[in-house]
């Protein structure tokens, strides 16, 4: 390990940009100036940004070259600062998404218009630091990590000493590392930072200014976990219900079902970390906790290991094989976040082969052999929910006049190709549902399995209704919530249930 003398000699060497007039000024020509004459310094990650650019490196270079993200952590063994390098040599991260805190840019603005000079200064590598002083457009100079020096915490508060002089400067920042340079700056000013710090802050510096409230909602942490996809999970009932089980088995079903929930919880996690760019880009996703900044994503990456253990401790006390099939559900999806999802059909199939998972585990949580005609009802069904799902996407972009998904295997011109396949596998699942009528199968469950015929209908009209809301713009970015929120959905629901009912 370097020690602090010849740290701090590298330190120069990363400061790219002139310096300002006032590093030319002694101690002596500081006092009674004015302060619009004192530079502002603003601290990047987490404070002029809702974000951290090293996470942000490391999960885009995960999302497209896992692989190559794994093989990059090996340059910790030369510190973080090698590690920044190495991202951005292996990829150039897209900036232009990441959400600012307008608190902090309004503050810059106000400084710039009254004549003061404003420096960026950053432990994320120089050359994201020079892209993101480029886009906001606001700074007269930019300092960053360079050279495998990580400047941050004492390392950047020593440069910026050097830089600018002792007290000579006022700084904003945002984690508990900026410490260091608070208690070396003129004013201290707090963004994106807790409570909690900002009772330290002020314990150092008595006349800090937090410039944001700083603390998350934990509501935002609920919606992290998309608790609304839970609903979903319902699908695990379906074998019991099925084979008209009785009250007992269904508590095991409770447990399934809250299995999948944290597990697939801990994977919708994953894949909003994996999915920035294009949820940032997306009209309602781009509004998720992580993409807007509200949830840090070193939280995110916490909570997933938090939610896997949750997910176990409940499949403990069922049977052995729900195991196996919550296993493979998980390797499934986590396939699917890092390389399916881009390509083309193979992402529809996989999403339809996770949506029967839950038929499977539910069967298996209760010691149930899936039936032939459960499962051929569900590969179309769930195929034509899946087509619907990507339709949806697609629709959004055309309505709002952009062009083919990033990220994705679909182009604009394969939405009619798409409306068709879902339309054909939706209509396999109704003439599913009517040979299943005609089988020895029905007639050993229901006394009047004639009056079973209705369900057909009703899955004719549901399916038809739900391409043509698709069509309009009018569906959910996940078709299976959607019928679990809309209205008519639900009573053709209902309706079915009694169906069957007098059907007993």
């Amino acid at each position: 390990m370097s020690s602090l003398p010849s740290l701090l000699d590298d330190v120069d060497a990363i400061i790219e940009l002139p310096r300002g007039p006032a590093a030319a000024a002694d101690s002596a020509a500081f006092s009674g100036v004015a302060p619009t004459e004192i530079p502002l310094v603003v601290d990047l990650d987490g404070t002029l940004i809702h974000s951290d650019l090293l996470v942000e490196s490391f999960l885009a270079l995960a999302a497209s070259r896992p692989l190559r993200a794994a093989s990059a952590l090996l340059s910790l063994r030369s510190g973080k600062g090698a590690l920044k390098a190495r991202l951005v040599d292996e990829l150039r991260l897209d900036i232009g998404g990441i959400p600012l805190n307008e608190a902090v840019v309004a503050r810059i603005r106000a400084e710039k218009a009254a004549g003061r000079q404003i420096y960026l200064a950053s432990a994320s590598d120089i050359r994201l630091v020079e892209a993101m002083s480029a886009r906001v457009g606001l700074f007269d100079g930019v300092l960053g990590s360079s050279g495998g020096v990580n400047l941050s915490g004492r390392a950047k508060a020593d440069a910026l000493c050097r830089r600018f002089g002792e007290r000579r400067f006022d700084y904003i920042g945002g984690s508990s590392v900026d410490l260091h340079v608070w208690s070396r700056c003129r004013k201290a000013l707090m963004a994106g930072g807790t409570d909690r710090l900002f009772r330290k802050l002020k314990m150092l510096s008595p006349d800090a200014v937090s410039l944001d409230a700083g603390t998350t909602p934990w509501r935002d942490y609920l919606r992290a976990l998309r608790p609304h996809q839970w609903l979903k999970n319902i699908l695990v009932f379906a074998p019991a219900l099925a084979a008209h089980a009785g009250w007992p088995t269904l508590m095991l079903c409770v447990l399934a079902f809250w299995s999948f929930s944290f597990c697939a919880s801990a994977v919708y996690v994953l894949n909003d970390l994996l999915d920035l760019r294009s949820d940032r880009a997306h009209p309602r996703k781009c509004r998720r906790p992580f993409a807007s900044g509200r949830v840090p994503l070193v939280h995110g990456a916490a909570m997933i290991p938090a939610l896997l253990t949750a997910s176990v401790l409940l499949a403990a006390a069922l049977p052995p094989e729900f195991l196996l099939v919550l296993g493979g559900y998980f390797m499934l999806t986590t396939v699917y976040s890092l390389y399916l999802k881009r390509k083309m059909v193979a992402d529809v199939v996989a999403l339809a082969v996770l949506y029967a998972c839950r038929l499977v585990g539910g069967a298996a949580a209760v010691g149930l052999t899936l039936s032939h005609w459960l499962q051929a009802l569900s590969i179309f069904l769930f195929l034509c929910l899946a087509l619907v799902k990507r339709c949806a996407e697609l629709v959004d972009r055309v309505q709002a006049g952009k062009g083919d998904p990033a990220g994705r295997g679909y182009k604009l011109d394969d939405l009619p190709s798409l409306e068709s396949m879902a339309a054909a596998s939706g209509y396999l699942t109704a003439l599913v549902m009517a040979l299943y009528l005609n089988s020895d199968a029905v007639s050993a469950l229901y006394r009047h399995p004639e009056r079973m015929w209705l369900i057909c209908l009703a899955l004719l009209f549901w399916v038809s209704r739900m391409i043509l809301k698709t069509r309009r713009g009018e569906m959910d970015d996940d078709p299976i919530v959607f019928a679990l929120k809309d209205r008519v959905s639900l009573v053709t629901g209902v309706a079915c249930a009694v169906i069957i009912a007098a059907s007993i």
